[in-house]
């Protein structure tokens, strides 16, 4: 199981818990986590005027092993607002535009979405049980 924990942080906001969203999924081939501003296809939304995050801007697919794998979707402009990179224990890794890197197996960890022009993030907390 993959479980997420999201906050939209703000400048004035840093640190805060407030409003946080919750999804999760079974470890089984083909599910699929999605986060964006469209609420019609993601289960976690940001804010419809945080631009800098796509409509569908991340996806979690459990593969066909069970090991979940983060997909920082290409939007339709070919340099993004923003930068993502995902956090686990003292291991910082930017995630590449259009790239995918998979989750640390019965891990915990943070994916940061970062504005280029503002000091605001979106921040998702993972764990997967094993």
């Amino acid at each position: 199981m993959l479980e997420l924990t999201m906050a939209v942080v703000s400048g004035a906001d840093t640190g805060a818990t407030a409003g946080m969203t919750m999804a999760e999924a079974s470890s089984e081939p083909g599910a699929v986590l999605r986060v964006g501003r469209d609420a019609a296809v993601c289960r976690l939304v940001t804010p419809e005027d945080w631009l800098f995050v796509s409509r569908v801007h991340l996806e979690f697919v459990c593969g066909p092993d069970g090991a979940w794998h983060l997909s920082w979707l290409r939007g339709s402009q070919p340099d993004p607002a923003s930068e993502v990179r995902i956090v686990f224990g003292q291991h910082q890794h930017p995630v590449g535009y259009g790239a995918t890197v998979q989750l640390p197996r019965g891990g915990s960890g943070e994916v940061i979405v970062q504005d280029r022009t503002e000091p605001r993030s979106v921040n998702i907390g993972f764990y997967q049980e094993v």
